[in-house]
């Protein structure tokens, strides 16, 4: 699968690739679990024999057979104690589109295409936005936001923390239709959970202690224009759902209030993380993932793309009224040694603290550049005592940091027990195997 894009259905009818679909569990006691439909027919119940095998104490042992056909989906009940529900109704036998979805006792299952790699020339533009860079992988990520920008689209943007999914969001709105209106930005980590669905869809006064007046949430003061969500996966699953349900309607309504309102606003999200992961592990609803995800986009690492070092380097100096000349000499060789763990973010720091201690520079070769290797992770040989609290930032971006620098040395140092043998290091540590292979890739562990 394409590291750059990835789409589902929504974008990929139109290009003539055949589409591979799942039977995906969307809620549930097995909610996250899935199964291939090909060739063959997909089981759906209780006994291990099945294709799908389901926990709930209200699905038969073989409870619904799923098959594909032409121009949709076979469904046949098989005799189960419970029925096969779709649409409020039970089917014994029905053919069903794509998209479809049944519920078995206590489940949900939906029939989904698989996300597909979105092939783009690289763009020929070395901006977009305030984003700059001269790597191919970053011009194919221009190639996929400049496409993306010509529609309402829903966009899941990713990648570590610092590398630029907020101005990649920003890029979005102001080359959209929707520029004139309003971008609204929500950062979900730094919210508690008894305040989200506030600052979502608003309260009404009086709706809870404090509530002294009315308040419209971001939904709705993103009318016309571009909502924001960043940190989505720091959403609690207890919210998830009713997000979900602003997000296909269109419509919220306020806490403590009776009547929903409607929304006409473009919906982008971005997440440190990634949440087809937390998806296998049931802890973000597959539902709400397939309707962020419609097109799901990945900012590559700093460390992965030393050559954008210089132009990113030059634009931030420049944005801060200092002509850096050409960037070269040991200043340009002390930032390519260095691992990035805090991407854009970091070197934007170093950079400000050089402009500081060199008030009489004239050029980037006689700019003072220090880089701290600790505290923030260093690179991934740093030593023990590295993984160290960041009080000298936000305090959503010091957990990230604090999680982050956990995460890989852990999992660098659970491999190195095992030899690298991902299925070994995955029984050890409790996690699916597929889970521990994308943490491994997100760290270059792999």
């Amino acid at each position: 699968m394409s590291t750059v894009a990835t789409a589902h259905s929504e974008l990929m009818e139109s290009t003539g690739q055949p589409l591979v679909y799942q039977l995906v569990v969307i809620d549930g006691p097995d909610m996250g679990r899935a199964a291939s439909l090909g060739d063959g027919a997909c089981v759906v119940g209780t006994t291990p024999e099945c294709e799908l095998v389901l926990t709930d104490d209200r699905v038969s042992r073989r409870h619904v057979r799923v098959e594909r056909c032409e121009g949709g989906f076979e469904v046949e009940d098989l005799q189960s104690r419970n029925g096969t529900v779709y649409q409020g109704s039970q089917v014994t036998r029905a053919q069903l589109p794509p998209g479809a979805t049944l519920k078995l006792g206590k489940t949900f299952l939906r029939i989904q295409a698989l996300p597909r790699s979105l092939e783009v020339a690289p763009s020929q533009s070395r901006r977009f936005g305030e984003l700059v860079a001269e790597s191919l992988a970053m011009r194919e990520v221009f190639a996929v936001l400049e496409l993306a920008a010509r529609s309402d689209v829903t966009v899941l943007i990713e990648g570590e923390t610092g590398v630029g999914k907020e101005l990649a969001a920003r890029a979005l709105h102001a080359e959209s239709a929707r520029r004139s209106g309003p971008f609204v930005g929500l950062d979900c980590s730094a919210l508690p959970e008894s305040l989200i669905e506030s600052e979502l869809f608003g309260h009404e006064q009086g709706a809870f202690t404090g509530a002294s007046a009315r308040r419209e949430g971001a939904f709705r003061r993103a009318q016309g224009g571009t909502l924001f969500l960043d940190e989505l996966g720091s959403i609690p699953l207890s919210v998830q759902a009713r997000r979900l349900r602003a997000i296909e309607e269109r419509r919220v309504k306020p806490v403590g209030g009776d009547q929903e309102r409607p929304g006409d606003l473009r919906l982008l999200v971005a997440a440190h993380e990634d949440l087809s992961a937390r998806v296998a592990e049931g802890s973000f609803r597959p539902d709400l993932y397939y309707r962020l995800s419609v097109l799901r986009v990945v900012l590559p690492p700093l460390r992965a793309r030393r050559e954008d070092l210089a132009p990113i380097a030059g634009e931030l100096l420049r944005q801060r009224g200092f002509d850096a000349g050409a960037l070269s000499g040991s200043n340009l060789e002390l930032l390519f040694a260095h691992h990035w763990p805090g991407n854009v973010r970091e070197l934007r720091n170093v950079l400000e603290r050089a402009l500081a201690l060199s008030p009489d520079a004239r050029d980037f070769t006689e700019l003072r550049l220090s880089i701290d290797e600790a505290p923030g992770g260093g690179d991934a040989g740093a030593p023990v005592d590295a993984l160290a609290v960041r009080t000298d930032l936000p305090y959503a971006e010091a957990k990230t940091s604090l999680l982050e620098a956990f995460e890989r040395r852990y999992v660098r140092d659970l491999l190195e027990r095992h030899d690298g043998n991902i299925s070994a290091a995955a029984r050890e540590a409790g996690l699916d195997r597929k889970h521990l292979r994308t943490l491994a890739r997100r760290h270059g562990l792999v």
